[in-house]
């Protein structure tokens, strides 16, 4: 759409501040995103002009783990926190074409998110979605849909990813072990999160990206250091290959393209909780 256009915007959206879903969207070439939301990726574009393959390096880390936790761990419910606007490839559609039994809740707080998601959910009984705050555990754990649709006393598979870095406060690593401490022995954990690799030739970048996003209309985006990362994932084992760029992460072939900078500064890693 060019500037000139006008853009319609639904009454319950606003558009004062960007919004994290939209973004990602944005990153992710998708339709579901407003001029505020795209003046973000802009932004960051002006100091990494491959930003929008942090949106692709987190989704296919989503999708690789997904394909692994529904193909290898008999798990078959799944906790996606953060969930997003619909794209391709979405966690219930990769672990129910695996295993057409798996139990999938979704959890976001984005009125566009929500209305899109309901929408598209509404001929599938085995996926939900709800509204809540994904940085307050207990109000995702103890919502009704939750607790009626998921088995606390068999594995579950919570995801937080792309999430995390999102909460701006210190307490990232005590949400993320509320979680955690909820989940029954044998659950899996998936975490993807903005990463400052503390290099010196990456780690300039991710501060600047940080700041950008800081200082946005998003106002949110922390690049973390790999001690920082490590802590919100205390008491799982780490499956192999552990924290890693997201990019490594169990890649679908050989690499035959040099990486673009930004992908040195996104990881992801899978747990199992003993």
């Amino acid at each position: 759409m060019s500037s000139t256009e006008e853009e319609v915007v639904p009454a319950y959206i606003d558009v004062s501040k960007a919004s994290v879903a939209r973004v990602y969207d944005a990153f992710l070439n998708g339709k579901d995103n407003y001029e505020i939301d795209r003046e973000v990726l802009r932004r960051i574009q002006k100091v990494a002009p491959e930003a929008t393959q942090l949106g692709w390096d987190n989704r296919e880390f989503l999708i690789r783990a997904s394909r692994f936790i529904a193909s290898q761990t008999g798990v078959k419910q799944y906790l996606d926190c953060g969930s997003g606007l619909p794209t391709a490839e979405n966690t219930h559609q990769v672990v129910q074409r695996i295993d057409p039994e798996s139990k999938v809740v979704y959890v976001d707080n984005d009125p566009v998110v929500l209305a899109h998601g309901r929408a598209l959910l509404e001929e599938n009984d085995q996926t939900h979605l709800i509204g809540a705050d994904i940085f307050e555990p207990s109000e995702v754990l103890q919502n009704e849909v939750v607790r009626k649709n998921l088995d606390f006393s068999e594995p579950i598979a919570l995801y937080h990813c792309g999430t995390m870095h999102h909460y701006t406060g210190d307490r990232y690593a005590e949400i993320m072990r509320e979680y955690i401490d909820a989940l029954p022995s044998g659950s899996y954990v998936a975490l993807s999160h903005f990463f400052d690799p503390e290099t010196d030739e990456y780690s300039a970048l991710a501060r600047k990206m940080e700041d950008i996003f800081l200082h946005s209309p998003m106002g949110s985006g922390s690049f973390r250091t790999r001690e920082q990362i490590l802590s919100m994932l205390e008491g799982l084992e780490l499956v192999e290959p552990g924290l890693v760029l997201c990019a490594n992460w169990w890649p679908d072939g050989p690499r035959v393209r040099p990486m673009p900078s930004v992908s040195y500064t996104i990881v992801g890693a899978v747990g199992r909780k003993p």
